[in-house]
């Protein structure tokens, strides 16, 4: 049986009430907004409790300022293009995503200044913003933990920066929503994105931006709402939900926040975070193996390198012992070059509420296997 530890990609075991919320919506609900029959209504309830239970576990005030999106790189989109004109200027960290700083190279004559500190050094990265940040900044984009090491950024600290500054703040959880604390006006964020097929236990096509500033839709359309004018409403949810909505996916987005409520994302977070300290315990004893290891400022992921064996060859190899990880440049080709790793990228492990410690002792055995194939070929 495979050991999945690529979570951070996307969890694949879901609790038992996922799918079947998946199900039932197919054969029970039509289109939110769209029509006063039954299944039109029972629609509109449900993307009102998967709107409510979100402002309840993310700090936002109002549930229509939660907006359903195909996935974080979605809402990403959205925030920025919202917060970002052509010629402005925006601040990163050094460990963002493509889902970031793609979108920002599409704007014209955009101008991008990236806030680097050390690996798992929060006080370095939080100087580094501290520089940054001048008055002609128009939005700062951090991620709450880093995809590729699991580096827990000092979102807090920086968000009171920001504040301190006005400057907005655009928060990626794409690799904290579910196990860490989020909290949009807690943070006094303008936007924070979010997938509902990570942490959330969702769908895959599934993600939540949460809303404390304007927005500017991306997408244009039907909102069966104001339906005799030809602009988009102004009023949240509807401005940036142009479209029929992904309501089955909506269901199984609502299912798996219910299953994190009721476990607590702070106990889903210790599990994922004992789990990937007995596997780096075991990793590090292996000759040739490197581990990026970081303490309290680390998540329940890891990244390591393999001496001698490319990192993609490494990650079929262990596939091939039914072990599925990820390897490569975990589409954040700037963490790497943060980190030091753009030329060898890293084979990334991570957990999820469904793991167990065997599945850290495989894949500890797996990898030495490996180290010692590759000691024996150089």
């Amino acid at each position: 049986m495979t050991v999945y530890l690529d979570s951070a990609a996307t969890t694949l075991e879901k609790p038992q009430s996922v799918p079947r919320a998946v199900a039932w919506a197919m054969t029970h609900l039509a289109s939110p907004g769209r029509g006063g029959h039954a299944p039109g209504m029972r629609a509109g309830e449900l993307m009102l409790r998967m709107r409510e239970r979100a402002a309840a576990m993310f700090g936002v005030g109002d549930p229509e300022r939660v907006v359903l999106t195909y996935n974080a790189t979605h809402g990403l989109n959205i925030a920025i293009r919202s917060l970002v004109p052509p010629g402005g200027t925006a601040v990163i960290s050094g460990y963002e995503h493509n889902a970031v700083t793609r979108p920002l190279w599409a704007i014209p004559e955009v101008k991008v200044r990236v806030a680097a500190g050390p690996l798992f050094d929060g006080d370095g990265v939080y100087a580094a913003f501290a520089r940054e940040i001048t008055p002609d900044v128009d939005a700062v984009i951090c991620n709450h933990v880093s995809n590729v090491f699991g580096f827990i950024q000092p979102v807090d600290r920086i968000a009171r920066l920001c504040r301190d500054r006005g400057v907005p703040l655009i928060v990626d959880a794409s690799q904290s929503a579910g196990t860490l604390p989020v909290d949009l006006e807690g943070w006094g964020a303008a936007f924070v994105a979010m997938p509902g097929h990570k942490g959330l236990y969702g769908p895959q096509g599934t993600g939540l931006l949460l809303c404390g500033g304007e927005a500017q839709p991306l997408l244009y359309g039907g909102t069966g709402s104001l339906s005799v004018r030809q602009d988009m409403p102004e009023f949240l949810p509807d401005r940036l939900e142009a479209g029929t909505h992904n309501v089955c996916g909506a269901a199984g987005l609502l299912a798996g926040m219910e299953f994190v409520a009721r476990t607590g994302a702070a106990r889903i977070h210790a599990r994922e975070r004992a789990l990937n300290g007995r596997l780096m315990d075991r990793l590090e004893r292996i000759p040739g193996v490197t581990v990026f290891r970081g303490g309290e400022n680390q998540s329940g992921l890891c990244s390591i390198v393999v001496g001698g064996l490319d990192c993609e060859e490494a990650g079929e190899a262990l596939a091939r012992r039914d072990i599925a990880v990820r390897s490569g440049l975990h589409c954040a080709p700037l963490a790497h070059r943060t980190a030091g790793t753009q030329d060898t990228g890293t084979i990334r492990l991570s957990f999820s509420a469904f793991s167990r410690p065997e599945h850290a002792d495989r894949a500890a055995e797996a990898v030495r296997a490996l180290a010692g194939q590759a000691a024996g070929r150089g």
